[in-house]
């Protein structure tokens, strides 16, 4: 049965048949910072891209964060390793709602994105919200911002954590959410960060 998905989005089928699919990483080796979402949402395994599903601020919140020039479509998230950005996720499987995830596949998906950043190395690992990154590294006091959080298998990577950019989250609002951003952007730019 063909996609029926378009310019207003995916069909209810789509949907239904995103369920468990897998999204490709935007990566490369040597970026800047590798973003690491929880896991596709449904919307975003149907349509093949990252941070899809209209609603969650994360591409207004890299823009407003001066990671990029002008906001950008999901669409083009591939012109991102050009800014030297890339983008992956803890867990592989689609789900509608992040809390779908057990306990197991996020801290399997902790052990995948270690292997991941030491085969990459990003100079920065952000991981886009905390619960799940609490969970994947073990660290049950984890907040958000600079990790302290030393990792062997990470290499020279430094590990920040950003709110969760879903519009599910209600703890932090767009503006809040863009200055999270732009605290690691300060972060990766200032010349204590370069290699």
């Amino acid at each position: 049965m063909p996609s029926t998905v378009n310019r207003s989005g995916p069909s209810r089928e789509d949907l239904i048949a995103a369920a468990g699919k897998l999204l490709p990483d935007v990566i490369a080796p040597g970026l800047d910072v590798l973003l690491c979402g929880i896991n596709p949402g449904l919307w975003s395994a149907a349509t093949g891209h990252h941070f899809a599903r209209p609603g969650n601020r994360f591409w207004p919140a890299l823009h407003l964060g001066g990671f990029t020039p002008r906001q950008l479509r999901p669409d083009e998230q591939e012109l991102l390793p050009g800014w030297g950005l890339g983008i992956t996720n803890l867990a592989a499987r689609a789900t509608a709602r992040a809390d779908e995830l057990t306990r197991e596949e996020l801290t399997t998906g902790g052990a995948v994105l270690r292997a991941k950043v030491a085969r990459f190395a990003p100079r920065w690992l952000a991981v886009l919200g905390v619960t799940a990154f609490r969970t994947a590294f073990g660290t049950p006091a984890a907040r958000v911002g600079p990790q302290s959080l030393e990792l062997p298998e990470l290499g020279p990577t430094r590990l920040w954590v950003l709110p969760n950019p879903s519009g599910l989250n209600a703890h932090f609002t767009l503006p809040r959410l863009a200055e999270e951003f732009a605290t690691l952007h300060r972060a990766v730019q200032s010349p204590d960060s370069q290699r």
